[in-house]
């Protein structure tokens, strides 16, 4: 028994470490946050510029139901998450013309005053996708037709939904798919890919689930997860669940933003008085770098380009941070409300969640320095007075993706 668990761990590990960090998945955009979790395209010779009045529209779907799931892409085909009637959906359209090609239910959908529906963003793995819905059920689904292939409730792994609903994107890596469904049974659970049945259970933590996202960390020639809790941002062996060190957090209300890896660190943020922290990994121990309110994101995403962070600080506005010593480089409060932020070929992509204006921007520690901005027409009439225009925006095959509830853009940003 211990030859045969010690060579499953054997296995394990190696599928791991076959797994490239230059690319998590396959397709320009294939999960949540691009192919490396990041929000960096790896798109080339996009236009620099906007026109008057935006890029062309090529089309716009108006039939994606209700919810905030952004879209994954692979191979030409689009998938993106929304409730209708009531009912979850998942459905596949084709990235190029729009049309749909099919949609398939799932289950009853998540309701609350800032809007129903999905949100959290599919991941595509060849065959298979996983979809985690905000009332907890993980998904396996078949990308050719969307039909279940298994399903797992985080509430029967001691995990409750929260307050708006479960929102993170699985990860995938190796044979394994990961979640957060928080609670006393164990925060993080692992998952066979194909068979769905549970690997393990991080019962080192027990933090509740919030709404960030897991990132795998290649470090000491070996993989960790990394999450951000609501009250700890931690390291987890995905061979076996185990914790490898904690750093306490000072999250409040909701805890969101994906945490950022760059070599041997670990940067964190959130919204509600959080602030950010950057941590140094040596072996199993985490050390503080830096902790501030330089960067306090909400929930539409930072960005690291070139040794500096990028995104939309809470009571400074739009803000460019140094990486290293956390020092604040420049901000911008004019320009944009707040709002989501993407990257591709050397400009971002910052969408205002109030008015949905796309301002386009250099990537640069120089300033904020604009390229054109367009304002999304139409807007849909079923936000809920509480909700904002909160997916992120995606950029795949020279195409910009905007989402407002049911209407579903797509944009040329192919250069000439």
């Amino acid at each position: 028994m211990a030859l045969r668990l010690d060579l499953r761990s054997l296995i394990f590990a190696c599928a791991l470490l076959c797994c490239s960090s230059d690319l998590l998945a396959e397709g320009p955009w294939p999960q949540w946050q691009g192919p490396q979790r990041d929000a960096v395209s790896t798109e080339a010779g996009l236009i620099q510029e906007f026109p008057e009045g935006g890029p062309q529209r090529l089309w716009l779907f108006e039939d994606c139901g209700i919810g905030y799931s952004g879209p994954a892409i692979v191979e030409n085909k689009l998938y993106i998450l929304g409730a209708f009637e009531g009912t979850d959906h998942l459905l596949c359209l084709d990235a190029t013309t729009g049309e749909q090609l099919w949609k398939s239910p799932l289950g009853s959908t998540f309701e609350n005053d800032w809007g129903n529906g999905p949100r959290s963003t599919p991941t595509v793995d060849g065959d298979f996708m996983y979809v985690l819905t905000p009332t907890g059920t993980l998904y396996c689904l078949q990308t050719d037709d969307g039909s279940i292939v298994w399903q797992k409730e985080m509430q029967d792994l001691g995990g409750e939904i929260p307050v708006w609903g479960y929102s993170e994107s699985p990860l995938v890596l190796g044979n394994t798919v990961f979640c957060t469904p928080g609670g006393e049974e164990g925060a993080i659970a692992a998952f066979d890919k194909i068979s769905g049945d549970l690997l393990w259970q991080s019962k080192d933590y027990v933090d509740v689930a919030h709404y960030s996202s897991i990132m795998p960390m290649k470090h000491d020639g070996r993989t960790i997860l990394v999450q951000l809790l609501y009250k700890e941002l931690v390291g987890v062996d995905p061979e076996n669940g185990g914790g490898l060190w904690s750093i306490p957090w000072n999250g409040n209300v909701a805890v969101i933003p994906t945490p950022i890896i760059s070599h041997d660190t670990v940067y964190a943020t959130s919204g509600y008085g959080a602030g950010c922290v950057l941590v140094r990994l040596s072996g199993n121990d985490a050390e503080v770098v830096y902790e501030n309110k330089n960067m306090t994101n909400h929930h539409g995403g930072v960005i690291l380009r070139d040794g500096h962070l990028f995104g939309y600080s809470d009571g400074k506005g739009w803000v460019c941070q140094d990486h290293e010593t956390g020092k604040l480089v420049w901000r911008e409060r004019e320009a944009l409300g707040k709002g989501a932020i993407a990257y591709a070929d050397g400009r971002f992509y910052c969408l205002g969640e109030d008015e949905g204006e796309l301002v386009l921007i250099t990537a640069s520690a120089d300033g904020w320095e604009e390229h054109g901005r367009f304002t999304l027409e139409p807007q849909t009439e079923l936000r809920k007075p509480k909700g904002k225009i909160w997916t992120h925006p995606v950029i795949a095959n020279g195409k910009l993706y905007l989402r407002d509830q049911e209407l579903l853009f797509c944009f040329d940003v192919k250069g000439e």
